[in-house]
């Protein structure tokens, strides 16, 4: 890992932390430079009677940046989208390649576009429908991958300050299915610590806690790990 280089790219703080922070953090330690591109700015998640957006916005901002110093990741860029009202449009799209070819990272990781709902996908009984700005922040970026960030012609802006096409090598959508598993044994203390930053986003840390460890021991016992994410990782050819 050590030429490595990871652009996680999610819809609000905090997605990336609860999603894919243990195998973020794990290669970090192993030698590669992350950073974070989150695109909303997180200001409509808050049940508080008291709360504001601009408020929420920045509490969350702070957050982000603590769980980010946790992992060790390089930097976190803010595009500041309203929260819940992102698109997998045009100017999204322009943002995320320009980070791309910025910051020229071997591995993407973002969400899953493909994932709108699921039926009981943790065993509990209860079914999950997947944020509108998750998928619009995976469709984004897949098409920024592929083919957006590839072709010179494509934002040809981006060439004349220099920036120039980039082809990333790996991306990776979190899934709760077993599918590209990721021991995260080692990190798993890390993970659960920059969750513990976004304390604006839970009632009892000690719920997430337990709701995470579940999810992560379930993951790892098909390969025998104690703890791991998984993901559908694409190896993207030339």
């Amino acid at each position: 890992m050590k030429d490595k280089t990871i652009l996680a790219v999610g819809a609000h703080p905090d997605d990336m932390d609860f999603t894919s922070s243990g195998t973020i953090a794990r290669f970090i330690e192993e030698g590669a430079k992350a950073y974070y591109l989150i695109c909303t700015d997180g200001s409509r998640g808050s049940s508080d009677p008291e709360m504001t957006h601009e408020k929420l916005s920045q509490v969350r901002r702070d957050e982000q940046l603590k769980a980010a110093e946790i992992l060790g990741v390089e930097k976190v860029f803010f595009l500041d989208h309203k929260d819940t009202q992102l698109l997998p449009s045009q100017l999204l799209q322009e943002q995320i390649v320009r980070h791309i070819r910025m910051l020229r990272p071997t591995m993407v990781f973002t969400m899953n576009p493909t994932f709108y709902y699921a039926v009981d996908p943790y065993g509990t009984g209860m079914s999950t429908i997947n944020h509108t700005d998750h998928r619009a922040v995976g469709l984004a970026t897949m098409d920024a991958v592929f083919p957006l960030c590839r072709d010179r012609l494509i934002f040809p802006e981006h060439e004349k300050e220099g920036l120039l096409p980039h082809k990333v090598s790996e991306l990776y959508f979190p899934s709760y299915r077993h599918e590209h598993l990721v021991d995260i044994t080692t990190t798993f203390d890390k993970k659960l610590k920059a969750i513990e930053a976004h304390q604006s986003q839970y009632d009892s840390f000690e719920d997430e806690e337990k709701r995470m460890r579940e999810r992560a021991e379930n993951l790892g016992r098909e390969k025998g790990y104690a703890l791991a994410e998984s993901f559908v990782r694409l190896l993207i050819q030339d």
